[in-house]
């Protein structure tokens, strides 16, 4: 069983995470922000961002590897879910420090932006 995302899942080219700020839609709750776009790749996606003075090295690997954690076990519940056709999307979340901590705030917020995409 896979316990990681896998290479393609995760976001790293400049040119494609450039694209998702400047064309994507934004969704925001308290301490992070969601930004989205279509890929049209078949699949998801995904890059955490902590926002600048986000604690030192140790705080925002942590971070980077709980949300990357709580993505893989979301099921995947982008818009695109619902349908039988999957397009993918492209995902970035920036996390605010000093605003969530703890593994089951960053889950519920991250749960309600979904929400707030899929327009619940």
């Amino acid at each position: 069983m896979r316990r990681s995302l896998s290479k393609k899942e995760i976001l790293r080219n400049k040119k494609d995470i450039d694209r998702i700020f400047r064309q994507g839609k934004h969704f925001t709750c308290k301490g992070m922000r969601l930004v989205i776009i279509d890929n049209s790749l078949g699949f998801d996606r995904f890059i955490v961002i902590p926002a600048r003075k986000y604690g030192n090295s140790v705080e925002r690997n942590r971070l980077r590897r709980r949300m990357k954690e709580i993505f893989r076990l979301s099921d995947r519940r982008t818009p695109a879910g619902c349908c039988e056709e999957k397009k993918g999307y492209d995902i970035a979340l920036v996390v605010y420090p000093g605003k969530v901590s703890s593994y089951s705030l960053l889950e519920s917020g991250f749960n309600s932006l979904l929400d707030r995409v899929e327009g619940k």
